[in-house]
């Protein structure tokens, strides 16, 4: 993996997918959750994007990604559970507290979508590299200053994850523990927030003005190192995705 990015560099079907194909399949992917909120469908969908990740071999990198989101699941479940409004059916109560059964319908829905949610964007950001799925966007017609945007923020957590550790091995160094007990790592964590926060503001300024210096603010027509890739597949995998939202959408109006 770049430390610069999230990328993982493999040799897998799903990494020789165009990235405008797997753009569309994370679109669709979640509009289909919102199409068609049942549980049985989403989490057909659900098992469609962790077989992607499975066989693009990153879904053991995806497992950290995932994990962040335990808390938030438990939250919805909590929630949904206790608080929903159109609570009737008792399933269990933990003293004034009850748990009904229709907000755990309500919570698994939402549960399952935070998955597809979380799982498509992996398929996205760990098989495809940033660049390359930037100059594609670019060569499609986008604002490359939009196209900026979008890496940076790709870039955003790598950066701040590589200048973290840098900045923690430099305050070691000097005597600072940062390891141990609970409030240890939180006594350590405010001095090493100033210098990180300094370091990527500084990193950004110095960014802009390299992208000036090479003209990034020209209004001439913009140039690529890279030779357009030809995509076997393209269209027809597209399509399939596109003509998949529809039958979802006839379903939906249908029923």
């Amino acid at each position: 993996m770049n430390t610069m990015t999230l990328y993982v560099e493999k040799d897998s079907p799903v990494h020789h997918l165009d990235p405008l194909v797997k753009l569309l399949y994370v679109v669709a992917a979640i509009a289909l959750t919102y199409i068609l909120p049942e549980p049985l469908f989403i989490a057909g969908v659900l098992f469609v994007t962790l077989l992607l990740l499975l066989v693009g071999k990153v879904f053991r990198n995806s497992l950290p990604i995932l994990t962040l989101s335990l808390f938030l699941i438990f939250s919805l479940v909590i929630v949904q559970g206790f608080f929903h409004p159109d609570n009737v059916t008792e399933l269990f109560s933990l003293g004034p507290l009850v748990f009904y059964e229709e907000g755990l319908y309500v919570a698994l829905i939402l549960v399952l979508r935070v998955l597809v949610m979380i799982g498509s964007f992996s398929v996205l950001i760990l098989t495809t590299s940033p660049d390359e799925m930037v100059e594609r966007l670019i060569k499609k017609g986008m604002s490359p200053r939009i196209g900026h945007v979008i890496l940076s923020v790709l870039q955003l957590i790598p950066q701040m994850r590589a200048t973290t550790s840098k900045i923690t091995d430099a305050q070691r160094s000097r005597g600072m523990e940062t390891e141990g007990s609970m409030l240890t790592r939180i006594k350590a964590f405010f001095p090493l927030m100033g210098p990180v926060v300094l370091n990527s503001l500084n990193e950004t300024k110095e960014r802009s003005i390299a992208l000036e210096m090479r003209g990034f603010g020209s209004s001439m027509k913009k140039t690529f190192l890279n030779e357009e890739k030809q995509y076997p597949y393209n269209k027809l995998l597209g399509g399939i995705i596109i003509a998949i939202v529809i039958l979802g959408i006839v379903w939906r109006v249908m029923a």
